[in-house]
């Protein structure tokens, strides 16, 4: 049966490289993205959708609750995965305020206008589902040695961020418990690839590298993370839509540990081999240190740590994997290769 989609957040990075994912593979199914465009977001990542007919774009605010209603009533929407949030912990560290009001407080608008619009007439719409895209940070931090994280880890928020998240997860959990919603998050590690925006680890790494910039690395770069390609979450997801019918919580994660500063170094020397195998990128990037044979390496730039920088963060894959049979397709090393090409050959769109 084809579906109707309302994906909040989808002009973002997880929310658009999700857009993609689904439309590519479920053809007859409605697609409606809501966003604010906040920085961000952009609309250049849907922007061949949009003009092909093949995405409905709605230019708002989660928090606007006759806004997502007429959107779910108009569109009969019977499934929305929320991916829209204020996701970067620096940020979050200096205006906490800006994740309440959208991870939490958005949060909980969302699912106030699901429950207008799917409870009618004393029962439920039938196949109506909400999915919540969360964190592995709402679990806190772990040190070298310990078990990853599992669904029943006890949640230990350690950032403005991660608190928001965590608190958004548990509205997500009531809606479920109380008005019988069906509900299901997914706790995913890292997530990286096309359209990210320029601020984390990874897609600061490239285009700094690419513009000549010192590449940041936090205190002694020795953080652990556990990194996931964007389209093994987006196809978790597709097997939780798909899966049983049912409010559940599974980690998604890409079974791959790394420090930061390895992932620095590996993407430095990704873009110097890049170079050296293709003289026309010198020409088009001139302020990289590989146009000119010098390491992007060179870049690196040790610089004061976070504030309460969590140290590890892993999570247990076992109960999607055992239930559901997901299993990441791509390695670290693939993953990073397949980034890289799209950030070389994608400079207009992060060029904005």
């Amino acid at each position: 049966m084809s579906r109707s989609l309302l994906i909040s957040g989808g002009a973002g990075f997880i929310g658009g490289n999700f857009v993609h994912y689904w439309c590519a593979r479920y053809p007859a199914d409605v697609v409606i993205v809501l966003d604010a465009l906040t920085y961000a977001g952009n609309l250049a990542t849907l922007r061949t959708l949009i003009d092909g007919g093949r995405v409905h774009f709605a230019h708002g605010d989660i928090n606007d609750l006759p806004l997502v209603e007429a959107l779910l009533r108009e569109h009969h929407v019977d499934t929305v995965v929320h991916c829209a949030a204020e996701t970067h912990v620096d940020r979050s560290i200096t205006d906490p305020s800006a994740f309440v009001r959208t991870n939490v407080l958005g949060t909980q608008a969302l699912l106030e206008a699901c429950r207008r619009v799917w409870f009618e007439h004393g029962a439920w719409r039938a196949g109506a589902r909400f999915h919540h895209v969360s964190t592995d940070e709402v679990y806190g931090s772990l040190d070298v040695g310990d078990p990853p994280f599992s669904e029943t880890t006890r949640v230990a928020p350690n950032s403005p961020y991660a608190a928001s998240k965590a608190s958004a997860d548990h509205f997500v959990r009531a809606y479920a418990h109380t008005y019988g919603m069906t509900a299901s998050i997914s706790h995913a590690s890292n997530n990286y690839g096309p359209y990210h925006f320029p601020e984390k680890l990874i897609p600061l790494a490239i285009v700094n590298a690419l513009q000549g910039k010192r590449i940041p690395v936090y205190g002694d770069g020795q953080q652990i993370r556990d990194w996931m390609y964007v389209e093994d979450h987006c196809a978790a997801i597709d097997l939780i839509l798909h899966g049983p019918h049912e409010s559940i919580t599974y980690n998604v994660g890409g079974r791959a540990e790394h420090r930061n500063l390895s992932i620095v170094h590996h993407l430095c020397a990704l873009l110097d081999e890049r170079f050296a195998h293709d003289a026309a990128l010198a020409t088009r990037f001139t302020k990289c240190p590989a146009a000119r044979g010098i390491d992007c390496a060179s870049l690196i730039a040790f610089v004061d740590d976070r504030p309460g920088h969590d140290r590890r963060y892993a999570v247990d894959p076992s109960r999607i994997a055992a239930r559901l049979g997901f299993e990441p397709r791509e390695t670290l090393a693939s993953g990073l290769a397949r980034t890289v090409d799209w950030f070389l050959a994608n400079d207009a769109w992060w060029q904005r």
